[in-house]
């Protein structure tokens, strides 16, 4: 296992919140074959329980001009690096829990309320959508790790 960085924050889109920036949240748990407890996306679409994002893509759209407050791009987990180097299929181990990256996540144009041109700017860095492959609690400042 490989050491590739930590988890920044955490965020979950709860039944009381909607639409972005998600809520920031002290943790999150994963239940394999469900999604994140007290999400509302929970129990759908078990490929995309857990969306990933880098740091990477607040400082491509704070370059260009658009200040974004974290998890106004509905990940669920904000990470120090960038996983797009990661591939579709790596599993990601943070804590007990276990990861495994299922796509990359579409651009929404919903994203333009933010800037016009969001949306284009992070083409190929959006997110990536994971699915739990094992159970636990991930909080700010874990240590994340590649499998292989």
């Amino acid at each position: 296992m490989k050491s590739v960085g930590k988890v920044l924050d955490t965020f979950s889109a709860t039944k009381e919140s909607s639409g972005l920036p998600r809520p920031q949240v002290l943790s999150l748990n994963l239940i394999e074959g469900f999604g994140i407890e007290n999400d509302k996306f929970a129990g759908k679409k078990l490929e995309q329980t857990v969306m990933i994002v880098g740091l990477k893509s607040y400082e491509i759209a704070l370059q260009n001009g658009i200040k974004l407050e974290f998890g106004s791009l509905g990940e669920n987990i904000l990470l120090d690096f960038d996983p797009h180097e990661l591939n579709v299929s790596d599993e990601i181990l943070i804590g007990d829990c276990v990861i495994q990256i299922t796509q990359i996540c579409t651009v929404c144009n919903h994203l333009s309320v933010f800037g016009e041109e969001l949306p284009l700017l992070l083409k190929n860095h959006r997110g990536l959508y994971c699915k739990i492959l094992k159970s636990g609690i991930i909080s700010k400042d874990m240590i994340v790790k590649i499998k292989g």
